[in-house]
């Protein structure tokens, strides 16, 4: 089977993704569903994203970025596709983790926005000037981590290339056609030793599960992509994504 996501890995030497605009002057149109995601996005309460809301006090402020932009250079897939990381394979917590551009909020951050453009210009190398912003969802609570996430929806209207910038947090940059992640195909629920169960998606060799998937679904499901998928198919979280886990 070929691969449908397309990978940057850290191998001893620079690499990157190129996206490739659709657009003259290097300029990708924003798709239709990201408009009606934003309508829609005016109508639901935040606990349609998750269950767990931040606290009224407490819980250190961060934010990741949804970034969706034209395909890379070489992709069979002529659709949008959603930039993703795969986190070092040694980092203490959540090892090989399937993620979003991310962090906590710098003191020099004006907002979260900032925040989640910074991360992810140090983890994939993308020109914030190049994002669109379209949306600020609702923020989120990690518990465990006492991490309050701002979820930012961005539009890559000026793409620029994106690789590995720190092997020692990064992995891995993916780029994912939103076409296989809402083919039936590839989801499923996903089963944890703790009794945890949520959405899950094959990426190839890889899992997208936890709070990002619950994060992708939900904004699938918001803009209208989502298809109907069999959420009695389960499958138990591998051992490899339990070592360092926070749950």
């Amino acid at each position: 089977m070929t691969d449908v996501v397309s990978r940057i890995a850290y191998a001893g030497r620079s690499g990157s993704i190129d996206p490739s605009p659709t657009l003259g002057a290097g300029t990708a149109a924003r798709p239709g569903w990201m408009d009606e995601l934003t309508v829609r996005l005016e109508s639901v309460a935040p606990e349609w994203f998750s269950r767990f809301l931040p606290p009224e006090e407490g819980g250190r402020e961060s934010a990741v970025l949804i970034l969706f932009g034209p395909p890379p250079a070489g992709s069979e897939d002529d659709g949008e596709h959603v930039v993703l990381i795969e986190r070092s394979h040694t980092m203490r917590t959540q090892p090989a983790q399937i993620a979003f551009p991310g962090g906590s909020r710098d003191p020099e951050d004006d907002d979260l926005v900032a925040t989640a453009l910074r991360e992810a210009e140090e983890e994939t190398g993308v020109d914030p000037s190049g994002v669109e912003v379209v949306a600020q969802l609702p923020s989120l609570f990690l518990a465990p981590a006492q991490f309050v996430v701002a979820p930012v929806l961005g539009w890559w209207a000026r793409p620029s290339s994106i690789g590995v910038r720190d092997p020692a947090e990064v992995h891995d940059v993916l780029s994912v056609p939103v076409s296989h992640l809402v083919d039936p195909s590839t989801r499923f629920s996903v089963t944890h030793p703790s009794g945890y169960v949520g959405p899950g998606f094959d990426l190839d060799h890889l899992l997208l599960w936890g709070f990002t998937a619950g994060l992708v679904s939900s904004v699938l499901e918001l803009a209208g992509l989502a298809r109907p998928w069999d959420a009695d198919v389960m499958r138990p979280l591998p051992d490899r994504y339990l070592a360092g886990r926070r749950s």
